[in-house]
C-alpha cells in the first residue's frame, strides 16, 4: 500500500491536535459561563475545577468514538481509500469553521459541525460512487449513509435546543418559587433540600454514568450490577445529609458547593460527549490503516465493513486529548470572547446589550406581550399575586456596585444551569447520543433567563435578538460545514496528495492569519485610550475623573476628524473606512458611560447631588462630538462611495486651514485636560472664537462660489455640511471647556 496514507495519519493527527485547540476554545463557553457569571468562586478555581473534570471526561468518551466510524456512512459501502478522503475534508473542514466562530466571538455547536461534515464528505463520496457504477441511481444513496441513525442524530441535536429551553426554564421556575431571589434568608432547611436534590441529580448522572462508560474495572462493574432506584435513593440520603450538615454544622454556602460540582460535572460531561468532536474522525482514520495494513490488497480494494463493529479505544491516546484540552482552557484567549456572548445574554440586569434588536426580535416580544396578558386574565388573582411576590427582587444594596463588578446573575440559577445541563448531556452520553452540548448549555441559560425574568422590556428586544442570532449561526454552521466538507472530498478525490497538501497549507496560512488577527486586536483593545466609569462621590472628584476622559476624547476626535477630511481629500475609502468605524466606536463608549448614570448617582453623597447634573452635562456635550464626527465620516464616506466628484482646489485649501487649526485647539485642549491645568482654558475659548469666525469666513466664499461658478449640487451640498458640522463640533467643544472652567472656578472658590 502506498505511502500516502501514512502521511495522511501524520497530517490528520496534526490536524486533531489543532481541532482539539480550536474546539475547546469555542466549547468552553459550556462548562464556565454559570461559574464565571455568578462570580461565586474565583476565576482560578474555576479553571482548576474545570481541569479535572475535563481529565475525568476524557477516559469516559471512548463508546462516543462510534458517531465517527459508523454513525453517519455506512463503512461497509466504502473502500479503505474512500474512507480517508472523507476523514481528510472532515477534518480540514472543521478546524477552519470552529476557528472561524472562534474569531467572531460566537459559540457553536463542535457535535454539529462534525455530523455534517461527516454527512457532505460521505454524500459527495457516495454521489461519486453512484455515477462510477451503472446500475445505481441518487435514489440508492440511502445504501451508503445510515439514514436511520444519521436522522436521529440531527433530530436530537435540534431537539435538544427545544427540550433545554423548556427544562431550565421549568426547573428554574420551580426554584425560584420554592428560594425567591431573597435566598439568604429563606430557611436553611429550603437551602438544604435544594442541595440534596441537586447534588444526588449531578453525583448519578455525571460521576455514575460518566464512570460507567469508563473501563475502570471494578468500579465499572460494581455501576453495572447497581440497581438505578437503589443507587438514586441511596444517593439522595446521602447528599442530603451532607447538605444539611454542610448547611447547618459547618454553616457554609450550599449553592457554591453545587456550582463547584456543577462545573466539575459539566466539565466532565463536555470531554466524555464531544472529545469524539475532536479525534473521533483521526482514530477511525488510524483504526483504519492498521486493518488495511494487514490485508496486503490495494487501497481502492479493502472494505471498511469492519469500522461498523465494536472497537476498543485506545486510554493513552485519550488521555493525551484530555491533557490538550486542559492545556487549551487554560491559554486560550478566545474562549473569554465566546463566554462573555453567553453571559452577557443571560445576565439579570439590564445594561449595554451587543446586539440590536431586529423585526423578529420585536415581534415576538411584542406577542409575547399580549400572550402574557391573556395567561394573567386566566391565572385566579391571588394565585398571580403569590407567584409575583416569589418573584420579587432583593433589596437593592445603599451603593450599588458598577455594572461591570456586578455578577450576571446569582447563584441559584448558576446552580440550575448546571444542574440541568449535567442532566441532560449525561443522558445523552449515556445513550451514545452526540447531544450538542452548545445547543443545551445554551437554551438552558435562556431557559432560565426568562423563567427569572431577566429579559424584561428594556432588554428582551436585544437578547432574543442575540439569541436569534446564535441560533442562526448554528444553522449556518450545518450548511457551511456540509458544504464544505462535500467540495473539500471532490478536491482530495480530484486532486490526491497534491490537493491535500494544498488544502493543509490553505488551512495553516488561514490559521496563522486569524492568530496573527487576534492578537492585533488584543494589543489595539489594550492600546486604545477607553473611556472610563466615574467612580468618585465628589464634584472635585468628578472633575479630576471625568476630565481623563475629555482628554482621550479630545485626542481621539483630533485623529477621527483629521483623518476623515485627509481621506476625503485624497479620495482614499480605506482610510475613510476606519474613520468611521472609529467615530463609532467611540459612540458606542460614551453611551456605555451614559448606561452606567444610574449607578453613579446611587453611589454619590446626598450632600454632593449637584455633581450628578455637571457629570451628565459633560456626557451629553461628549455624546453631541461624537454625532458630529459621525455624521462628517458617514457623509465623506457616503461621498466617495457614490463616486461622486472630488472636492475643488479652492475647497480644499480652506478645509486644510480649518483642519490645522483645529488640530491645534484639540492638541492645546488635550494637554490641559490631561494636566487639569484648568488655569489655562481661557485661551481655548479665544482660539474656538477664532476658528468659528474662520469657519463662518468659508461658508460665505462657499457661498459666492456657488452663485458665481458652476459647482457640482454633491460636492456642495457635502462642503456646507462638512462646515456647519464642523462649527457644531466646535460648539460642544466650548461648552465642555466652559463648564470645567466655571466648575472648576466655584470648587476653588468654595476652598477658599
Amino acid at each position: 500500500m502506498s505511502d500516502i496514507y501514512i502521511y495522511m495519519l501524520i497530517i490528520l493527527a496534526g490536524l486533531a491536535i489543532t481541532d482539539l485547540v480550536v474546539g475547546v476554545s469555542n466549547d468552553a463557553v459550556n462548562f464556565l459561563n454559570s461559574a464565571i457569571g455568578s462570580k461565586a468562586i474565583s476565576f482560578k478555581t474555576i479553571m482548576i475545577i474545570a481541569s479535572i473534570g475535563i481529565a475525568f471526561g476524557a477516559i469516559s468518551s471512548s463508546g462516543m468514538m462510534e458517531v465517527a466510524r459508523k454513525g453517519i456512512f455506512n463503512p461497509g459501502e466504502f473502500f479503505f481509500d474512500e474512507v480517508m478522503i472523507i476523514f481528510m475534508a472532515v477534518m480540514i473542514t472543521d478546524i477552519l469553521l470552529l476557528d472561524f466562530f472562534n474569531s467572531l466571538g460566537l459559540p457553536t455547536s463542535t457535535t454539529v459541525s462534525i455530523v455534517f461534515e461527516l454527512l457532505g464528505a460521505a454524500v459527495c463520496m457516495s454521489v461519486i460512487k453512484i455515477n462510477q457504477n451503472d446500475g445505481d441511481t441518487i435514489l440508492n444513496l440511502g445504501k451508503y449513509i445510515a439514514t436511520d441513525t444519521a436522522i436521529d442524530i440531527i433530530l436530537g441535536i435540534l431537539l435538544s435546543v427545544v427540550v433545554a429551553f423548556i427544562i431550565g426554564g421549568l426547573v428554574q421556575f420551580f426554584s425560584r418559587l420554592l428560594l425567591t431571589f431573597d435566598f439568604r434568608n429563606r430557611p436553611n432547611y429550603l437551602a438544604a433540600l435544594f442541595g440534596g436534590f441537586s447534588l444526588t441529580s449531578l453525583f448519578y448522572f455525571i460521576i455514575f454514568k460518566g464512570l460507567k462508560g469508563a473501563d475502570l474495572g471494578f468500579v465499572t462493574e460494581f455501576l453495572t450490577s447497581t440497581d438505578v432506584y437503589t443507587f438514586i435513593g441511596v444517593s439522595f440520603i446521602f447528599w442530603s445529609i451532607i447538605s444539611f450538615i454542610y448547611v447547618f454544622a459547618l454553616k457554609l454556602d450550599i449553592y457554591k458547593l453545587i456550582i463547584i460540582l456543577g462545573t466539575f460535572g459539566l466539565a466532565m460531561a463536555f470531554a466524555g460527549n464531544d472529545l469524539v468532536n475532536f479525534i473521533g474522525v483521526p482514530i477511525g482514520a488510524y483504526q483504519a490503516w492498521e486493518f488495511a495494513e494487514g490485508t496486503g490488497l490495494k487501497a481502492s480494494e479493502i472494505n471498511m465493513s469492519f469500522l461498523g463493529e465494536k472497537l476498543p479505544s485506545n486510554k493513552w491516546l485519550l488521555v493525551a486529548a484530555g491533557l490538550i484540552m486542559v492545556a487549551t482552557l487554560w491559554f486560550s484567549s478566545k474562549a473569554q470572547a465566546v463566554v462573555k456572548t453567553s453571559v452577557d445574554l443571560a445576565r439579570q440586569d439590564s445594561g449595554t446589550e451587543r446586539f440590536q434588536s431586529n423585526f423578529l426580535s420585536r415581534l415576538l416580544v411584542r406577542y409575547s406581550l399580549l400572550a402574557a396578558e391573556g395567561i394573567e386574565r386566566i391565572v385566579p388573582e391571588r394565585t398571580a399575586n403569590y407567584i409575583s411576590s416569589r418573584f420579587e427582587k432583593a433589596p437593592a444594596p445603599a451603593i450599588v456596585p458598577k455594572h461591570a463588578d456586578k455578577p450576571a446573575f446569582d447563584y441559584v440559577r448558576a446552580s440550575v444551569n448546571l444542574m440541568v445541563a449535567s442532566i441532560l448531556i449525561s443522558v445523552a452520553t449515556s445513550y451514545k447520543l452526540p447531544l450538542s452540548t452548545t445547543y443545551v448549555t445554551f437554551m438552558v441559560a435562556m431557559g432560565t433567563s426568562l423563567a427569572d425574568k431577566a429579559w424584561g422590556t428594556e432588554s428582551a428586544v436585544y437578547r432574543i435578538a442575540g439569541v436569534l442570532n446564535v441560533i442562526g449561526g448554528w444553522f449556518f454552521t450545518a450548511f457551511s460545514a456540509f458544504t464544505a466538507a462535500a467540495l473539500f472530498a471532490y478536491i482530495i478525490y480530484i486532486g490526491g496528495m497534491y490537493a491535500v497538501v494544498g488544502l493543509v497549507v490553505l488551512a495553516v496560512l488561514l490559521l496563522i492569519r486569524s492568530f496573527i488577527g487576534h492578537k492585533k486586536s488584543q494589543k489595539k483593545q489594550e492600546e486604545t485610550e477607553e473611556l472610563k466609569k466615574a467612580e468618585s462621590k465628589t464634584i472635585q472628584g468628578i472633575i479630576n475623573e471625568s476630565s481623563d476622559n475629555v482628554a482621550t476624547v479630545f485626542k481621539r476626535s483630533k485623529r477621527i476628524y483629521k483623518n476623515t477630511l485627509d481621506g476625503l481629500i485624497a479620495q482614499d475609502l480605506t482610510i475613510l473606512k476606519t474613520s468611521k468605524k472609529e467615530s463609532k466606536k467611540l459612540s458606542g463608549e460614551i453611551d456605555v458611560l451614559r448606561d452606567n448614570i444610574y449607578f453613579f448617582i446611587k453611589n454619590l453623597d446626598e450632600k454632593n447631588l449637584g455633581a450628578s447634573k455637571f457629570y451628565i452635562e459633560v456626557l451629553g456635550n461628549l455624546q453631541d462630538i461624537s454625532q458630529s464626527l459621525d455624521y462628517i465620516a458617514k457623509s465623506s464616506n457616503k461621498h466617495i462611495s457614490n463616486n461622486h466628484k472630488s472636492l475643488k482646489f479652492t475647497q480644499i485649501k480652506d478645509l486644510k486651514e480649518i483642519i490645522l487649526r483645529i488640530h491645534e485647539i484639540f492638541d492645546d485642549a488635550q494637554e490641559i485636560f490631561t494636566t487639569k491645568d484648568f488655569n489655562s482654558l481661557e485661551t481655548i475659548i479665544l482660539e474656538k472664537r477664532q476658528l468659528i469666525e474662520l469657519v463662518n469666513e468659508k461658508i460665505d466664499k462657499q457661498v459666492h462660489r456657488t452663485k458665481d461658478d458652476e459647482e457640482s449640487p454633491k460636492n456642495t451640498t457635502l462642503y456646507f455640511s462638512l462646515l456647519l458640522e464642523t462649527r457644531d463640533l466646535m460648539n460642544q467643544t466650548i461648552h465642555i471647556v466652559e463648564q470645567y472652567y466655571r466648575e472648576f472656578d466655584a470648587s476653588d472658590r468654595n476652598l477658599m
